[in-house]
């Protein structure tokens, strides 16, 4: 019988992960499915770009996959039973007789994937989630999209949120419309984790650019047409444009599985949870350590190797080979500041900024290629060394001391 391996969203992580268990495993002995609410890969790191009016690369599931052993299926997950082994999925128009009221399916698995990833966080900021546009997914960046092609000459975009989401939509939405008057609310200093070189170097950009920056500014509320401050200062806003981080599906805090109050996943250093050993988590819904025992960010930088990880975690334990001992560090922080400008930030293994920095017109192509190097890794599922094994056992036995060197 089959091992049935489900893999639940297909982002970065969720699709890196499914792409490499096909690579590492033979298709007769596992099922491989992997589960997305839509028919096209999301190059989430590049909703900025969409939010102004560039076109993407369409990059279907159905083609990336095709003959790799990895089964697509189209559906929107609503639940997951950690205790039962289920997953609880719906299609959509395919379960009444006007093909509009959604059909329920329960769907089994023996390890479970879960990739989910995260979406944006208004923090309970009152009028935030009514009046503010997110770019943490195609949807929101397509409305912030048609938003602001009906802004006329003049009128006033604020991004709020001075982290590398936030940077990189105002500076976008600055360069592609320079008739606009972006501001950038920040509640720290203007990128005040960066090396002196990089912020002296995003301080020129956003100069540049007109990009007025309120710095150390907490938003206390959002209104139509405007924001206010903890300190009372009303700032007009035609647009806000909301970046102050990434919350968790609440999917998780239902599973049974160990979360945080945060609602992520808490993981071992294979990415397996800590209170159910069939499942693993990667990506932005997971909680894994890095180097130091720092929580890694939610980011493409940590989702990927995560997801590399759990894939030959899973890999090693059904076939009795050797549990992968890679710790996952940081290198760099990529920045686009618009298309002719960017930053790269060299950093510590633990994320922390070091005096060398990378800037200008070189640092915009360098984050390019990382983009498009993370897209086409996605779009080429199976490509590597073809490493297929038999099954030997569908699960480490208690005690293996090799799940408790690697826990």
């Amino acid at each position: 019988m089959q091992h049935r391996i489900i893999v639940l969203g297909a982002g970065y992580t969720g699709a890196v992960a499914a792409g490499r268990l096909a690579r590492r495993l033979h298709r007769d002995d596992v099922a491989i499915t992997l589960v997305n609410a839509e028919p096209d890969f999301v190059e989430r790191v590049r909703m900025h770009q969409l939010a102004v009016g560039q076109e993407l690369t369409p990059r279907p599931f159905d083609e990336m996959f095709r003959g790799t052993g990895v089964a697509l299926k189209l559906a929107k997950v609503t639940a997951v039973d950690a205790g039962r082994r289920t997953v609880t999925v719906t299609a959509p128009g395919t379960g009444g007789a006007d093909r509009e009221t959604p059909a329920y399916e329960e769907l089994e698995y023996d390890t479970l994937v879960y990739a989910l990833g995260s979406g944006w966080d208004d923090r309970g900021v009152p009028g935030a989630a009514e009046h503010a546009h997110d770019i943490a997914s195609r949807s929101g960046a397509l409305r912030l999209r048609e938003r602001l092609a009906g802004l006329g000459a003049g009128e006033p975009v604020v991004v709020v949120g001075g982290g590398l989401t936030g940077l990189e939509a105002a500076t976008e939405i600055a360069e592609a419309r320079p008739d606009l008057d972006v501001a950038l609310a920040a509640s720290g200093g203007l990128g005040d984790w960066l090396s002196p070189k990089g912020r002296r170097h995003l301080r020129k950009v956003t100069e540049r650019l007109g990009i007025t920056v309120h710095e150390h500014t907490e938003v206390a509320s959002v209104a139509a047409g405007h924001l206010t401050t903890a300190d009372g200062r009303r700032v007009p806003a035609a647009v806000t444009v909301w970046t102050t981080g990434f919350a968790v599906h609440p999917i998780a805090r239902a599973t049974g599985l160990e979360v945080t109050d945060t609602g992520r996943i808490v993981v071992d250093r294979t990415m397996r949870s800590v209170s159910h050993p069939d499942v693993y988590a990667v990506g932005d819904a997971a909680l894994a350590t890095g180097p130091g025992g720092k929580p890694l960010r939610m980011s493409c930088a940590s989702g990927v190797p995560m997801a590399w990880q759990a894939a030959d975690a899973i890999a090693a334990r059904l076939t009795g080979g050797k549990l992968p001992n890679v710790p996952i560090r940081y290198f760099n922080q990529c920045v686009s500041l618009g298309r002719r400008e960017g930053l790269i930030q060299y950093v510590t293994a633990d994320d922390r900024a070091v005096d060398a920095a990378l800037t200008g017109r070189l640092a915009a192509l360098y984050k390019e290629l990382i983009c498009k190097g993370a897209a086409w890794g996605v779009a080429h599922p199976v490509l590597g060394p073809a490493r297929r094994r038999r099954v030997v056992r569908t699960a480490a036995p208690a005690g293996d001391p090799s799940v408790e060197a690697a826990a």
